[in-house]
This record gives structure tokens, C-alpha cells and sequence, in this order.
């Protein structure tokens, strides 16, 4: 268990409450002194039920691309009763969201994701893998010439959004997907936030900064919100440790002067923060 009081030179875990305790726990179970400090709040959409009619067109769809384990949770909980939809395959970037879908019932067979030895978790990993059966889609379709009977291959990408409405995440994989020929889809399942922190959590926030704490992104949007819920921290000393060049390079245009690469696998990640002085 990850210790339940604040503890000077340890690692801060940021992400969201329900994925942060569980990943504090393995990590310590893996010798890694850490605690956590949730800086994304998931919430769900004030008017859930919109998700039923887009879950009625789910088994037309060549795969569902679900870019996280609340994607899958929140999604899921809207399915309605007695609908056929497991014949459809689900992507996902790595390997909580492959454990999420596999939680709910997605057939094993059906779900396509990087192995977790994989070295990064992401849309361009996923594209490696399921781009070649995509191809394959798309050509028998064209050889069919898209007549009446013969849809566009779709995707249906599962996301959050902003408290705004705002889509979260990247565009990337939709760009590549549509410049492939497929037709791309959209949809909100649930809300990220920021978090409402406590007293006591803007506190250990402050002394983290520069008690030799590393703070463990796996979201940029996490570091962003940190900065929202306590303008006035100071980043001279402050230490991050990032799951992926992308949050590495936000961080440093954001001040962190002190960033270092993880691997994003448990296993490895635990093994690198512990080789560290």
C-alpha cells in the first residue's frame, strides 16, 4: 500500500484517483517509496444517455478505439441491455485500457493493443499494429466500389473532454485513420477536471517542489492542472518524471526544469525510478 502520510523524496502519482491508488500500490509492492496526489478529476457526463444511441451503431463499425480505462468504464456503463456488440473489435494504447476492456467483457480475440513490453503506450504504437488490417478493410471495399450495400469502414474513438466540452487527447491517429479511407467518429463518455485539492494537499504540493519528490506524469493536462490548483508554486528545484517525450517536452516549456523519461510499463518504470539517485 502506498503509505497513507505525506513522506519528503518519494514519488507523487497524479493520476486520476481511482487509477492513481492502484498504481501507487504496485509500485510499492515493486520497492518504490511513493504516495499519491490525484490532479485529474473524472466525472461523468451530465446527460449520460446520449452514449445509448451511438452504442446502437457499434456493430457497424470496423473497431472501437478507446484512449483509456474510463473511456471503457463509462462507455460500457451506458450499453444497453441485450445488444449485440462484442463481434466488433476495440483498440486500445496500452495496456489498463486492454485490461478495462478485457473487465467488461470484451472478448480477448477481439481486442487489438500493444504487447506490454512495448516500448511506449500510444496511438502510434497502435497504429503499427492494427494499420495492416485496416488496409486490408479499406481495399476489399474499394474493390467493391462503395456501392449502396457497401459502407465506408468506420471508427468510433471513445474519449473524455475537458469541463468546457472540449475534446481531450490528440488528433493524430483520427488524421491517419481518415487519410487511410476510413470514416472517423467521435464520442464523449465521460469529464476530466481539475482536482479540488485540500489544504493539506496545496501544502505537500509546496514542499514537494523542492524536498527531492519526483512527480510522475502520465498526462501532461495532469502538470497543467497542478499549476491551476496552486499558482503559486515554484518549479526552480521541482523534479518530474514523464511516461512519454510528448509530456516531457510540455513539462520543460512549462518550467519544470528537472524532467526525466520513464519507461510506461509497471515493471520497467519501477526498475528505472529505482535506479535512480
Amino acid at each position: 500500500m502506498a503509505s497513507a502520510a505525506w513522506a519528503p523524496s518519494s514519488v507523487i502519482v497524479t493520476r486520476p484517483e481511482r487509477e492513481a491508488k492502484a498504481w501507487a500500490d504496485a509500485l510499492h509492492a515493486q520497492g518504490v517509496r511513493c504516495e499519491i496526489l490525484p490532479l485529474i478529476e473524472i466525472a461523468a457526463l451530465a446527460e449520460p444517455s446520449v452514449l445509448v444511441k451511438v452504442w446502437h451503431a457499434v456493430p457497424q463499425h470496423l473497431a472501437v478505439m478507446f484512449v483509456s480505462a474510463n473511456a471503457v468504464r463509462f462507455f460500457m456503463a451506458a450499453r444497453p441491455d441485450h445488444l449485440p456488440w462484442n463481434a466488433c473489435r476495440a483498440w486500445s494504447t496500452g495496456p489498463g485500457t486492454r485490461a478495462a476492456l478485457l473487465a467488461a467483457g470484451w472478448p480477448a480475440d477481439l481486442i487489438d493493443s500493444p504487447d506490454e513490453t512495448a516500448s511506449q503506450f500510444d496511438s502510434e504504437a497502435l497504429w503499427s499494429l492494427v494499420a495492416p488490417n485496416v488496409e486490408a478493410e479499406v481495399k476489399r471495399c474499394q474493390s467493391l466500389n462503395l456501392s449502396a450495400d457497401v459502407q465506408q469502414p468506420s471508427v468510433l474513438i471513445v474519449r473524455g473532454a475537458d469541463a468546457h466540452g472540449q475534446l481531450a487527447g490528440r488528433d493524430w491517429l483520427a488524421l491517419k485513420m481518415e487519410a487511410a479511407g476510413l470514416q472517423v467518429l467521435q464520442t464523449v463518455a465521460y469529464v476530466r477536471q481539475p482536482p479540488r485539492l485540500t489544504l493539506a494537499q496545496q501544502q505537500r504540493a509546496r514542499q514537494a517542489m523542492s524536498d527531492g519528490s519526483r512527480w510522475l506524469f502520465s498526462s501532461s493536462e495532469a502538470a497543467q492542472f497542478l499549476l491551476q490548483a496552486c499558482p503559486d508554486l515554484i518549479l526552480d528545484h521541482a523534479k518530474a518524471l514523464a511516461t512519454h517525450p510528448r509530456i516531457a517536452l510540455k513539462l520543460k516549456q512549462s518550467g519544470w526544469p528537472c524532467v526525466e523519461l520513464v519507461p510506461p510499463g509497471l515493471e520497467a518504470q519501477a526498475q528505472s525510478i529505482k535506479s535512480r539517485p
